[in-house]
């Protein structure tokens, strides 16, 4: 008899357990076993949309990549002779108006020429060739084709033009005035859409900008030298370049 009792109760206070717990449990909430709580029934909310923003500005500087290529039989021979158009080149930019500390070396090697020998089926090496690249900020971009020119003449025929562009040095204040025109184009876009879903448009709930950075405009690549006599000035002409942002922003809805 008494153990029929236990029995009863036990039964009693188990129901009593299950029915509190069965009071809070929510299914949109799950918990693991670590206690981390995961709500499966929350989504994002608002109205999402991208602005952009474009400015376009003059080009104040060139970025002008250029070196000397020397081959020869020995590496010492090639070293020598690229070494010293190098001199003679770097002298040239500097008294165009290329600061010193502006002009930094891109590339550096020594490799050896080879050909095939289809009679012994050996690789035979005829020389080696020394190429030394730097790359020039030209801050007076007016002076670049007279430059050009110039480096071109003190490195004779082991100079080679890889390539000239243009940029803006510091393109902080057009950052600042594409990033304005990048809202005001993400707030048009949301009160339209806003207007269309016969919703109030709220205040920005999320910001996010988009990194960029101004591309320069490239003129031409892989020039090699032309020869010094009867040379005509070099036409350059740095035009405009774009600098844009983009930014993706998220509005709340007004009840």
């Amino acid at each position: 008899m008494k153990k029929k009792w236990l029995v009863v109760v036990g039964l009693i206070v188990g129901i009593f357990i299950v029915g509190v717990s069965g009071c809070n449990y929510n299914p949109a909430d799950t918990a693991s076993t670590s206690g981390l709580k995961v709500n499966f029934g929350s989504q994002n909310e608002g109205i999402w949309v991208n602005g952009q923003g474009e400015v376009t500005v003059d080009s104040d500087i060139a970025l002008l990549r250029l070196g000397v290529e020397s081959q020869e039989a020995s590496v010492s021979e090639a070293q020598s002779k690229a070494a010293a158009a190098m001199d003679k080149l770097t002298k040239a930019l500097q008294d165009g108006g290329v600061d010193k500390k502006d002009i930094q070396v891109q590339h550096f090697s020594i490799q050896k020429v080879s050909r095939w020998d289809r009679d012994t089926e050996k690789e035979i090496i005829i020389g080696y060739r020394v190429s030394n690249t730097v790359l020039a900020k030209i801050r007076e971009v007016e002076k670049t084709g007279t430059i050009i020119d110039a480096a071109t003449a003190a490195g004779g025929d082991l100079t080679r033009i890889d390539s000239i562009s243009f940029s803006v040095d510091d393109p902080s204040e057009y950052y600042e005035e594409a990033r304005g025109k990048a809202m005001k184009d993400a707030k048009a876009k949301a009160e339209q859409l806003a207007e269309l879903g016969g919703v109030k448009l709220g205040k920005p709930s999320y910001i996010s900008e988009g990194s960029s950075s101004p591309v320069p405009r490239s003129v031409f690549e892989k020039a090699a030298a032309a020869p010094a006599q009867d040379m005509v000035e070099t036409p350059i002409f740095p035009g405009e370049m774009k600098i844009s942002l983009n930014v993706q922003v998220v509005y709340a809805i007004l009840n």
